[in-house]
């Protein structure tokens, strides 16, 4: 009988080492949840922490911001109805600079979506000779940081007489999420079978009939989620709109937000909650269209 056998059944004659053993397993995994649960609490509080900070000052009035307490004593939402009737010299301009960003948002994406699906039909579906070549070069513009090239597209946007126009940062910021977009949506595009273009082609389609009628439809996940991504990547930007953008006119209001910090006594409460007001269009698109952004982005991720 060998010596393992015999320690086997040693133990096994052991009836406190049987009732140990499950005991230590349900102590370990009490302890591997109650850390869990310990650190998604932290994490929880660490992402509610800002957005409740927010609110809180958005509805404070501007004596009782720094008070200290929790939560204001008084809670009002006269913050937001400055900033809705912009009753407020630094908000005179609100709503025009929200629409500044609309304009800047949607061409973003609008331009980004058309490079990008073009790009990825020519390469993908029409089996352009050495096409990889196009989809490894578009990435290597990431290599650069966007903040390195800052400078050298607002000298370029002054030599085209664009400085200080919304198309200065249309185009910029375009640059900078096309490449992305060429690359999920060349991904993404391989799960789509061949043979629908090969028998559209029997049936006398032209290229542009299967890119409009068969390419883009069955694209439709990738293209809601690049979409996402490019609108919110304008939406959010704020050094090419401070470059470029000088007047409150052509300002968005990322840049507007800014404003606040140069006076002396900075309205901190009218700040917050046009904050608030700015961030509602990112997160009714997110969530409204989050099922089909994890279908496109996993699905562009997975294939080869």
């Amino acid at each position: 009988m060998s010596s393992a056998t015999a320690g086997q059944r040693l133990i096994a004659r052991t009836p406190g080492r049987r009732i140990a053993a499950p005991i230590v397993y349900r102590l370990q995994r009490w302890a591997v949840e109650l850390l869990s649960l310990a650190l998604a609490f932290a994490i929880l509080f660490w992402t509610i922490a800002p957005i409740y900070n927010m609110w809180a000052i958005a509805l404070s009035k501007h004596d009782d911001i720094f008070t200290g307490t929790l939560w204001p004593a008084h809670p009002s939402l006269d913050s937001f109805r400055v900033v809705l009737t912009q009753d407020f010299w630094y908000l005179a301009h609100f709503w025009h600079q929200f629409g500044n960003s609309f304009i800047v948002g949607g061409s973003v994406m609008f331009i980004t979506l058309a490079v990008g699906s073009l790009a990825s039909f020519t390469v993908g579906r029409m089996r352009l000779r050495n096409g990889w070549m196009l989809t490894n070069a578009a990435l290597m513009t990431y290599v650069i940081p966007a903040s390195f090239l800052a400078i050298p597209f607002y000298r370029i946007m002054q030599i085209y007489g664009l400085a200080n126009h919304l198309s200065a940062v249309v185009l910029s910021l375009s640059t900078f999420a096309t490449p992305y977009a060429i690359f999920i949506f060349s991904q993404y595009g391989k799960s789509i079978p061949m043979e629908l273009d090969e028998a559209a082609r029997i049936d006398g389609a032209n290229p542009y009939q299967i890119y409009y009628r068969i390419y883009l439809p069955l694209m439709a996940p990738a293209l809601v989620a690049v979409g996402t991504y490019a609108l919110l990547l304008a939406w959010n930007e704020y050094l090419y709109n401070y470059l470029m953008l000088s007047t409150p006119e052509t300002m968005t209001v990322a840049v507007a937000l800014a404003q606040f910090l140069t006076s002396d006594e900075s309205p901190w409460n009218f700040m917050m909650a046009t904050a608030i007001i700015y961030a509602l269009p990112p997160i009714i698109l997110y969530y409204g269209f989050r099922r089909y952004m994890a279908a496109g982005l996993t699905m562009g991720g997975v294939k080869g």
